[in-house]
């Protein structure tokens, strides 16, 4: 079992910085921040971008693993995309974990003036999103034309650090987006859906599990073959509210097949209140068990 941890792109740098010097220090697995021009609640406060934290953090790392949580097709191109995404594949030598998710309907929907898509067209339109960045990414020139992105000749070089591409760790509960998954991606993440009661969400997980390992299997791929990544602070409990909790539900999501777990950095308000006391002891007496 890993353990990763979100930091939130929320601190200018000279308070960001220690933080991620920490998450590795802690020795967590890997580490993540969201990718939202904005995100609610909390709209009035400071806010950063996802690429550009991500490769300061990668300066200031060795052994980390750093990634987004999780990029969309909501504000970004895939060819542009790409560019950055090599460029930080290279900054971090080969660190680098791309997490991806279909978008929705909220601020990064509206902010630039588009109109907000149904579900099933943020399905359609990630497909392509998903699509074009694996070929962009993969292949020396590229041309694509869909109903959602076109590229014309884009190119490669000088491709990424880690063959043939960074790692794709795809958010899905969906059957589609489990499709997508068990096709581009090494990586599946899972929230488990949002309720106030904490066994009704378990139960969600172990469900969304199992229904994940019989659509690999029935795409013809080794559902092995692909870390799964639980997304613990989907449940209605913080998952570092105490050293017992956090250590409760790294053991059930072991028994449920995860092979990865992801919390949140601790944060003086909610979400995710807590204490950064509790990250220190969870780092020393659990994180050397796993």
């Amino acid at each position: 079992m890993r353990v990763g941890i979100v930091i939130l792109p929320e601190h200018r740098w000279w308070a960001a910085e220690p933080l991620w010097r920490m998450a590795e220090e802690y020795g967590f697995a890997h580490a993540w921040t969201y990718d939202h021009i904005g995100w609610r609640p909390g709209l009035e406060r400071p806010w950063f971008d996802a690429v550009t934290t991500l490769t300061a953090a990668a300066t200031v790392t060795s052994t980390l693993r750093i990634g987004t949580f999780a990029s969309s097709p909501d504000f970004r191109h895939p060819v542009h995309y790409a560019r950055q995404l090599t460029a930080l594949d290279d900054i971090s030598d080969g660190r680098f974990t791309l997490g991806l998710a279909a978008g929705g309907v909220g601020f990064d929907a509206h902010v630039l003036g588009g109109s907000e898509l149904p579900a099933s067209a943020r399905v359609d339109r990630f497909a392509e999103f998903v699509e074009v960045l694996d070929q962009v990414l993969v292949h020396d020139s590229t041309t694509y034309r869909g109903e959602y992105f076109t590229a014309v000749d884009a190119r490669r070089a000088p491709g990424c650090v880690q063959p043939p591409r960074m790692p794709f760790a795809i958010a899905a509960n969906g059957t589609r987006m489990m499709r997508l998954t068990a096709r581009y991606g090494r990586g599946w993440i899972a929230a488990g859906g949002y309720t106030d009661d904490l066994n009704t969400w378990w139960r969600a997980v172990a469900d969304l599990s199992m229904r994940f390992t019989d659509v690999v299997a029935e795409e013809g791929g080794d559902p092995a073959r692909i870390d799964r990544y639980l997304s613990l602070d989907a449940a209605p409990v913080y998952s570092l509210s105490s050293v017992e909790y956090f250590r409760e539900v790294v053991g059930r999501a072991d028994e449920l097949g995860f092979t990865d777990v992801i919390s949140h950095w601790p944060r003086p308000e909610e979400p995710f209140a807590g204490k950064e006391s509790t990250v220190e002891e969870i780092a020393s007496e659990v994180l050397p068990e796993l």
